[in-house]
């Protein structure tokens, strides 16, 4: 099929998966209710799920168990997947794929820091200079992951978000926190924002995802922030982000004078960093990683190949191995991929409540929030996005993570959910003059 065939065919199919989708989030909208406050509520969970669980996105996704649409060239599921609950959904039409325990309710750890990143991104500019105080480190948990803020240091927004994106910094968190008035503060508004994207099974108490009684989330509503957050331009930078340069303690020399070094921070998602037993996974783009005591390990990610834009989020492998969790969602995105366009999907990832079809020329920057830069921020020159993730078409990971260019740029813009053209590069975002 020639591309610009493609082209407009794949445009027309997010177009009226979005309209189904805003036809359908109303009566599928049926969430579990509230977790308790109890300590059980942040207790391990049990070894099976609940019988009845959400069923935003489709009555399947509800169930218990693997669910998959299993028919002649489709490709078997994996058999090697431990993982509690996990879920394979298209970025860009928002079809899911396959999914095993959707919506159970399970700690999230650190992967509920793309809640946090999609509720405060917009609120301060990337070149925004603020000077911690004490106060703005108190009640970090124990055993917090850190990039290493200290007292009476400037940073910029650019230097926070870096931390929060690359080490999963606890500390960046509650800095940026205290700037939006405080952990309260910025928890109500993570969990208004949570509901506005109907993700009904998550509830937060800690804003860095930090073990908290009562706090929870679910793969679906995870991948619900990642694809909510990769609308963003800079959020996309800053997952993609491999490693850059953090500033780091004011020393004073011999004769009184003041210098200030950095150290390089490296993204801890080993599919896009890699490790010695992961290689860097072809496509990828990020997303989010996390483990605590109580969640185990979590991962959300993105990745792109022939065209096709996939997210994949797997919460708790049992299986004991190192990078466990990296191993079965690079599994996942293979079996995704080889899976597209012939399964038949189980559910949908839903639109946010207040989305609404943008009329055509709408925001034609083709960016969030209605700006030619797509928020506030932009990464700076100390940081580097991945380019070392080939996609099977010649592309890089790069190519996603800065214009999610494998896949229509679904924009979200106040409370409008837009549908936009798919260029294949971005480049071409930038260059070209959208119709």
């Amino acid at each position: 099929m020639p591309a610009p065939k493609k082209t407009a065919r794949r445009s027309l199919l997010v177009t009226s998966a979005v309209l189904s989708s805003l036809a359908l989030a109303a009566p599928v909208a049926v969430a579990a209710p509230k977790p308790s406050d109890s300590p059980s509520a942040s207790a391990s969970p049990s070894a099976t799920p609940p019988a009845s669980m959400s069923s935003v996105g489709g009555a399947r996704l509800g169930r218990p168990g693997t669910q998959v649409n299993l028919a002649s060239g489709v490709p078997v599921l994996p058999k090697d997947v431990s993982a509690r609950s996990w879920i394979v959904a298209d970025a860009e039409s928002g079809d899911v794929l396959a999914a095993h325990n959707a919506h159970w309710r399970l700690a999230p750890a650190s992967t509920l820091k793309m809640l946090f990143a999609d509720t405060l991104l917009p609120k301060f500019p990337s070149d925004t200079k603020h000077k911690v105080v004490p106060a703005d480190l108190a009640g970090i948990g124990a055993g917090s992951s850190m990039v290493g803020i200290k007292e009476e240091e400037t940073y910029t927004v650019h230097d926070l978000w870096l931390g929060v994106f690359l080490r999963s910094g606890n500390d960046a968190v509650h800095v940026l926190s205290a700037m939006n008035g405080g952990v309260e503060n910025t928890v109500k508004a993570m969990n208004e924002h949570a509901e506005e994207l109907q993700a009904l099974d998550t509830h937060v108490v800690s804003p860095d995802g930090y073990d908290a009684e009562g706090q929870v989330s679910s793969a679906y509503d995870l991948t619900l922030f990642a694809r909510s957050g990769m609308q963003k331009k800079d959020f996309r930078e800053y997952a993609s982000t491999v490693r850059a340069k953090f500033p780091g303690q004011t020393k004073k020399g011999k004769k009184g004078k003041k210098t200030r070094e950095s150290f390089e921070i490296q993204n801890t998602n080993r599919l896009l960093a890699g490790d010695s037993d992961v290689p860097v996974y072809q496509g990828i783009a990020g997303v989010k990683n996390g483990n605590t005591t109580n969640a185990g390990a979590t991962f959300t990610g993105v990745a792109e190949r022939g065209g096709k834009v996939l997210l994949v989020t797997v919460m708790n492998p049992e299986k004991p191995e190192h990078n466990e969790v990296y191993k079965e969602t690079a599994r996942l995105f293979d079996w995704g991929f080889k899976a597209a366009g012939k399964v038949q999907p189980v559910g949908e990832l839903v639109p946010p409540k207040g989305a609404a079809q943008a009329k055509p020329g709408a925001n034609p920057s083709g960016e969030a929030g209605g700006s030619g830069d797509g928020g506030s921020g932009t990464t700076g020159t100390g940081s580097k996005p991945v380019a070392g993730a080939p996609t099977a078409d010649g592309s890089s990971g790069i190519g996603i993570a800065l214009g999610i260019t494998g896949g229509v740029l679904v924009l979200l813009a106040g409370a409008a959910f837009l549908v936009n053209r798919r260029w294949p590069l971005p480049d071409l975002v930038r260059r070209r003059t959208r119709p």
